[in-house]
C-alpha cells in the first residue's frame, strides 16, 4: 500500500462484504470486486476511506490496521466530530446518523462514503466555532503528535495552522479531564417519603399528559396504569409490602403504565421509586421513554436517573495513571485516551458500558484502554481520592438520592438490599439518624433503601438472585482478595496493596499497624501468583499460549498479566484445597478432556484428604478475618476519638476504608468459612436442603488456553427466598411485571388458572410474603393469528450442523432478510454463521453473530435495527428484552427447544421445586423461553413475522407457549420456506 495522500479527499472508498466489495477509486471508478480481487486490488491502493476498519479488514480475510490506523476510518472522525451520539457502524448506519438521502435508497456502497466525510467535516467547522473550540484544538493537536491519520485534515478544518498560544488549553493537559470535570456538592438528607396514595384517576390523567392527543391509544395501557397503582398503596403494617403482579402481553404499553403513577407517588410523597430492569437494553429504553415525561434533557435529567454497578463507569483516578503513563506504551495508547478524553468532556454520565460511549469504541481503539480505566477490581478509595468530588459515580449516586425514578438493574438493587441489612439499615427508618456511635451513621449506603420498587422483566427475578445471593470459593475469587490485600506482588500489575492504601493512616500507631501486618500475613495463605497454572491438569503437555488479546492491546501495562514463570508455592492451604477440588472434578466428571471446560460434580461424597484441607482452609481464613475485623474496629474508633481533629480529607479516607474492609474482605471471607464449615457435614437425604453445593470447573477470561479455575459453589436452592426476605419484605410496595409472568398451556382446565398464578407467586418470590399478591393480566392488543405464523419444521436432523446451517440460510432467502436466529450453543452458532455468512453476503442480506462479531450486544442489535434486510444471530441475551420493532425484525428461528440446562443446580431444583412433577417443571421453563422468544417478533401493530423450531423432536405441550388463536404448523423445510415467501410476498429464490 502507498504512503498515505495529503487528504482523505483523495483517498479511495471501500465498503466490504462476505460476498463483493464496493470500491470507488481515486480516478472516481466504482468497482465490485469478489473477496481475493479486492485484497488484490487494495495492495495497490492508497490508504481508503472505510467505515469499521476491523470488521472491514475481517470481511476482506486481512489484518486490521490497528493504531494508528493506516486507514482513513470514518468512525474514528465521526466519534471525535459526535462523540456521544449513536450510530449504528457500517455505512447506512453512518449515513442515518448524518441524515444523508442515500440511506434510504437501497444498499450504500463506496461512492457514498466521500459524501459521508463531506458532511461530518462541516460538522466539526460547526463545533469549532462554539464553546468547544478550545478543547478541540488542543485534542487534535495532541491527536496530530501521535500519528492519528485524520489529524491533518481535522487541523485545516478546526483552523490550527502552527502552535497553539500560551493561553490557549495545551495538547497534554487537553486529556486531564479530571481538572475541568464539574464538582458535586453535598446536600441535606432528603426527609422520609410520606405514603400518600396515587388514585387510578390521577395515574390515568398522568398517562393521557405523557402520551398527548396524537399518541396511538393502546388496549390495556389504561388498565395496566390502574393496577399498578395498587404498589404505590400505604403499607398497613412492617413486613407486609403491597404487592403487585401484573402480565402485560407485548404491546400494552406497561412501561408508560407504570410511570404514570411512579411519578405521581414520587412528586407527592418526595421519595424515588426504583424501576428495575434485568437488562441494558431495556434500562435505555426506559429512560428513552421518560422523555414523554419530562422533554426538557436537563429537567429529565434532575429527575431521572440511570443507575448501575462502579465497574461501568469511568474511574478518573485509573483514567489519570493511564494518561500519566501513556506516552511510554505507544502512540495507539496516546490516541484511545485522546478519544476518551474527547468523550469524557461531552458525556452526561461516564457510563462505558450501555450508555454515550459508542459500544464499538473498544473494537476500534483498543479494548484495553477500556478494562484500565473502570473499577473492574473494586479498588475504588472513594473520599481518598483525589478525584472524589468530580466522579462520575458518585455524581449518579447523589442525582439518585433526590431524583423521581431511578432506573436500575436487578442486580444492582439486589445488593443495594442485601448490603442495607447487613449495614442494620431499615428501609421502613429511612428518615431516622443511625445510633451516632454506629459505623452505618459514619458510612451510610451509597444510595440509602427505597421503599417502592418496579421489576420490569419480572420473569428474571430469581436468575438475578440466583446470582446476587450465590457464594463461591475458587482460585480466581480467593487470588483477587489476596491481590486486594497484598497488591501486584513484583507483577506489572497497577494493584494498590491494603498497606498502601492505607500508607500514613497507620504509620507510626502500632494499634493500627500490628494487626494490618498480621492480617498480611495471614493472607499468604491464599492463592499464590501462578495458581492457574499450578492448577492445569495435564500440566505440560502443551506449549504456553500468549497472554490474552485484551491483556496485548493497547495498554498492556495496564491490565494484569499472567504470571510466565510461577514458581511451587508449598503449604498453602487455598491451592491445597483447590487441587483436590480439581481432582475430584476430574475423577467424577468423566474421561472426555473436551467437556472439562464446565465439568461439575457434586461436594459428597467427599474425596480423601477434601474433609482436613477445607478445615485447614477455615482455619487460615479465619486468621486472616480476625486482625482485619480488629483493624476495621480500631478505625472506627479513631473516627470517635479524634472526632475533632481529623480534617475532612482524613476522615473520608478512614471512612471510605471502613466500607472497602467490610464488602471487600471481611464479607466475603465469613461467607467463605460460612461455606467451607459445612463441607465435613453429611447431607441428610430427609430434608429439603437451603443450599445447593457442588463443585465447577471452568476457564475464564483471564486465562490461558489449557488452564482453568475450580471452585466450591454454593446456590440457594431457591433464590427468592434471600430476595423476599432482604428486599421485598423491608420495601412498602412492589410492582412485578412482563409479558410472560405466568405459563399459560392453553388448557382452561378446574383449577388451573390458580395454580398457574401459584405457579408465577413461587417463581418470584411473592410466595413467601404474608400478604398475598394482587394478580392482574392483560392480553396483548397484538392479531398475533393474523400477523403471525409459527412452524414447526420436522425434517432438519437436529445433530447435522451442515443441515442446520442449509436451513437457516433457506429461511433467511424467505423472508429477505430481517431474521433473528436464535442458539442454545455458541458452538452451534458459530458453526451456522461461517457455513451461512457468505451465501447470505453474496444475496445481499449481511449477517451479524453475538460470539463472532467483537461489537457488544448493543450495538449487535442497533446495526440489526438500521440495516432491515440483515440478519443476526444470538443466544439467551437476544432472546430476552430485544426490541426490535418493525420491518427489521420479520423472522425469528429458534435452532432447537430451549430444555434447561440438565446441570446440578437444575436437577436439585427439580427434585425439590417441582411438587413431584419434574417434567412439568422443565415443560414449564422451556415454554415460557419459547414465548419470551415469540415475542421478539412482534413489536407494533403493523407488525408481521413468522417463528419457526427447527426441533422435529418438539413435543405437543409446548405448543401453549404460542398465543391464543395461533396454529403452529409441521411440516418439511421446504414446504415451511413456501408459506414464508407467501407470507411476505417475496420472491426470493434460494
Amino acid at each position: 500500500m502507498s504512503s498515505a495522500p495529503l487528504s482523505p479527499h483523495d483517498a479511495p472508498a471501500l465498503v466490504a462484504g462476505h460476498g463483493s466489495v464496493s470500491i470507488l477509486t481515486e480516478d472516481g471508478e466504482v468497482l465490485t470486486l469478489d473477496r481475493p480481487a479486492a485484497v488484490r486490488r487494495l495492495e495497490r491502493l492508497s490508504p481508503p476511506l472505510v467505515v469499521h476498519a476491523p470488521a472491514t479488514a475481517r470481511m476482506l480475510g486481512i489484518a486490521p490496521p490497528g493504531q494508528p490506523s493506516s486507514w482513513f476510518d470514518l468512525l474514528e472522525l465521526f466519534a471525535f466530530v459526535h462523540p456521544v451520539r449513536s450510530v449504528a457502524p457500517t455505512p447506512r448506519g453512518l449515513a442515518l446518523a448524518l441524515e444523508l438521502e442515500e440511506a434510504e435508497q437501497g444498499p450504500v456502497g463506496a461512492e457514498v462514503l466521500p459524501r459521508l466525510l463531506v458532511r461530518l467535516l462541516a460538522d466539526l467547522r460547526q463545533i469549532a466555532q462554539g464553546p468547544a473550540r478550545e478543547i478541540v484544538q488542543a485534542l487534535v493537536v495532541r491527536l496530530g503528535q501521535a500519528g492519528w491519520i485524520w489529524a491533518p485534515v481535522v487541523l485545516e478544518s478546526v483552523g490550527v495552522d502552527g502552535p497553539l498560544s500560551r493561553d490557549a488549553l495545551q495538547p497534554a493537559n487537553a486529556l486531564r479531564i479530571w481538572y475541568e470535570l464539574p464538582k458535586w456538592e453535598e446536600t441535606a438528607q432528603r426527609p422520609p417519603p410520606g405514603s400518600m396514595p396515587v388514585t387510578p384517576a390521577e395515574a390515568r390523567s398522568r398517562l393521557s399528559e405523557m402520551l398527548g392527543s396524537q399518541a396511538e391509544i393502546r388496549v390495556g395501557q389504561a388498565d395496566f396504569a390502574d393496577v399498578a397503582t395498587n404498589a404505590f398503596a400505604p403499607r398497613e403494617a412492617i413486613g407486609m409490602p403491597r404487592v403487585v403482579l401484573a402480565e402485560a402481553g407485548t404491546g400494552t404499553g406497561k412501561t408508560l403504565g407504570y410511570v404514570a403513577p411512579a411519578s405521581v407517588w414520587a412528586e407527592r410523597n418526595g421519595g424515588a421509586v426504583w424501576i428495575s430492569t434485568y437488562t441494558r437494553h431495556l434500562q435505555r429504553q426506559i429512560e428513552a421513554e421518560t422523555a414523554r415525561l419530562h422533554p426538557d434533557p436537563a429537567v429529565r435529567r434532575q429527575h431521572v436517573v440511570v443507575r448501575k454497578g462502579r465497574e461501568n463507569y469511568l474511574c478518573l483516578l485509573n483514567m489519570e495513571e493511564a494518561v500519566n503513563i501513556a506516552p511510554s506504551r505507544g502512540e495507539g495508547a496516546v490516541i484511545a485516551l485522546s478519544m476518551l478524553a474527547r468523550w469524557g468532556r461531552a458525556t452526561a454520565e461516564g457510563d462505558l458500558s450501555g450508555g454515550d460511549l459508542p459500544g464499538w469504541f473498544g473494537e476500534i481503539f483498543g479494548r484495553g484502554v477500556l478494562a484500565a480505566v473502570a473499577d473492574r477490581r473494586g479498588e475504588c478509595i472513594h473520599g481518598a481520592c483525589p478525584h472524589y468530588q468530580r466522579c462520575f459515580v458518585e455524581h449518579s449516586i447523589r442525582r439518585a438520592r433526590d431524583a423521581d425514578l431511578v432506573i436500575a438493574n436487578h442486580a444492582l438493587v439486589m445488593a443495594q438490599a442485601a448490603w442495607a441489612q447487613s449495614e442494620g439499615v431499615n428501609a421502613s427508618e429511612q428518615g431516622d439518624a443511625p445510633d451516632a456511635t454506629s459505623s452505618e451513621a459514619r458510612v451510610p449506603e451509597e444510595d440509602g433503601v427505597p421503599t417502592r420498587y418496579v421489576f420490569d422483566e419480572g420473569h428474571h427475578v430469581a436468575d438475578a438472585a440466583d446470582g446476587a445471593f450465590a457464594l463461591e470459593f475458587s482460585g480466581l475469587e480467593a487470588a483477587e482478595l489476596r491481590r486486594w490485600l497484598l497488591g501486584a506482588e513484583g507483577s506489572r500489575s497497577r494493584a494498590r496493596g491494603l498497606k498502601r492504601r492505607l500508607d500514613d493512616l497507620v504509620a507510626t500507631n502500632p494499634r493500627l499497624e500490628t494487626p494490618l501486618e498480621a492480617a498480611l500475613l495471614a493472607a499468604k495463605a491464599l492463592p499464590a501468583p501462578g495458581w492457574s497454572a499450578r492448577l492445569k491438569p495435564d500440566q505440560g503437555s502443551e506449549p504456553p499460549d500468549e497472554p490474552p488479546a485484551e491483556a496485548l492491546d493497547l495498554m498492556p501495562a495496564l491490565l494484569p498479566m499472567p504470571e510466565l514463570a510461577p514458581e511451587p508455592v508449598m503449604d498453602n492451604p487455598a491451592e491445597t484445597f483447590l487441587a483436590l477440588l480439581r481432582d475430584q472434578v476430574l475423577a467424577r466428571a468423566g474421561n472426555d478432556p473436551r467437556r472439562r471446560n464446565g465439568a461439575e460434580c457434586d461436594l459428597h461424597p467427599l474425596l480423601p484428604g477434601l474433609d482436613d484441607a477445607a478445615a485447614g482452609l477455615v482455619r487460615a481464613l479465619g486468621r486472616i478475618a480476625e486482625p482485619l475485623r480488629t483493624l476495621l474496629r480500631r478505625l472506627e474508633e479513631r473516627l470517635d476519638e479524634d472526632a475533632e481533629t481529623l480534617d475532612a480529607t482524613t476522615r473520608g479516607r478512614i471512612e471510605a476504608m471502613v466500607r472497602s474492609l467490610r464488602r471487600r474482605a471481611l464479607t466475603p471471607l465469613d461467607g467463605w468459612v460460612s461455606m467451607l464449615s459445612t463441607v465435613c457435614v453429611p447431607e441428610d437425604e430427609g430434608i429439603t436442603p437451603q443450599f445447593i453445593r457442588f463443585i465447577r470447573m471452568e476457564a475464564r477470561e483471564g486465562q490461558r488456553r489449557g488452564e482453568m479455575d475450580v471452585g466450591l459453589h454454593q446456590h440457594w436452592l431457591d433464590p427468592t427466598v434471600p430476595f423476599a426476605a432482604t428486599l421485598a419484605a423491608p420495601a412498602h410496595g412492589l410492582l412485578i411485571t412482563s409479558a410472560t409472568l405466568r405459563d399459560e398451556t392453553g388448557l382452561p382446565l378446574p383449577g388451573e388458572t390458580e395454580r398457574v398464578w401459584e405457579a408465577a407467586e413461587a417463581r418470584v418470590g411473592a410466595s413467601h410474603l404474608p400478604v398475598p399478591a394482587l394478580r392482574a393480566a392483560l392480553a396483548s392488543p397484538f392479531d398475533y393469528a393474523s400477523q403471525t405464523r409459527v412452524f414447526l419444521v420436522n425434517d432438519v436432523a437436529h445433530d447435522n450442523i451442515d443441515a442446520l446451517a442449509a436451513a437457516f440460510r433457506a429461511l433467511f432467502l424467505a423472508s429477505g432478510g430481517g431474521g433473528l436466529g436464535l442458539f442454545t450453543a455458541i458452538e452451534r452458532l458459530r458453526g451456522v454463521q461461517r457455513r451461512i455468512a457468505g451465501p447470505l453476503e453474496q444475496a445481499g442480506l449481511p449477517l451479524y453473530a453475538q460470539h463472532v462479531d467483537a461489537m457488544d450486544n448493543t450495538t449487535l442489535v442497533d446495526v440489526f435495527r438500521t440495516e432491515t434486510d440483515s440478519c443476526l444471530l444470538g443466544t439467551d441475551a437476544m432472546r430476552d428484552g430485544v426490541d426490535v420493532p418493525g420491518h427489521a425484525l420479520r423472522l425469528v428461528a429458534f435452532e432447537r427447544v430451549p430444555w434447561p440446562r440438565p446441570d446440578i443446580l437444575h436437577r436439585e431444583r427439580r427434585r425439590y421445586l417441582s411438587d413431584g412433577e419434574p417434567r412439568v417443571y422443565d415443560d414449564r421453563i422451556a415454554r415460557l423461553k419459547l414465548r419470551q422468544a415469540f415475542g421478539r417478533l412482534i413489536r407494533a401493530r403493523d407488525d408481521r413475522g413468522v417463528f419457526v423450531l427447527l426441533d422435529r423432536r418438539t413435543p405437543s405441550r409446548l405448543l401453549g407457549a404460542f398465543p391464543s388463536g395461533v396454529i403452529p404448523y409441521r411440516m418439511g423445510l421446504a414446504d415451511t420456506v413456501r408459506e414464508i415467501k407467501t407470507f411476505f410476498g417475496t420472491g426470493v429464490e434460494q
